[in-house]
């Protein structure tokens, strides 16, 4: 991505995570079905993806040891990812 955007690539993230919730939900009665065990993976990796690129440009999504963060210690003093510039 030349321009990363954060409001499109937190609304791409918003997306991908949809995406696995339902493919979840559907694998969780539906186990066997090889087809949206391969697409929840597809998506879940480009999630972790996107997700990784949006910390190295704007910061972590999550507090909770999900991601490192610079020093110094800025999580408090950004504003939230869901909150608008």
């Amino acid at each position: 991505m030349k321009n990363i955007c954060k409001e499109d690539l937190l609304r791409k993230i918003q997306e991908l995570e949809f995406a696995a919730v339902d493919l979840n939900l559907y694998l969780d009665t539906h186990p066997c079905n090889q087809m949206a065990l391969r697409d929840y993976n597809c998506i879940t990796q480009e999630l972790m993806n996107m997700k990784r690129l949006y910390e190295m440009n704007f910061g972590p999504l999550s507090n909770f040891g999900t991601a490192f963060n610079q020093y110094p210690f800025s999580w408090v003093n950004d504003p939230w990812p869901w909150e608008t510039e």
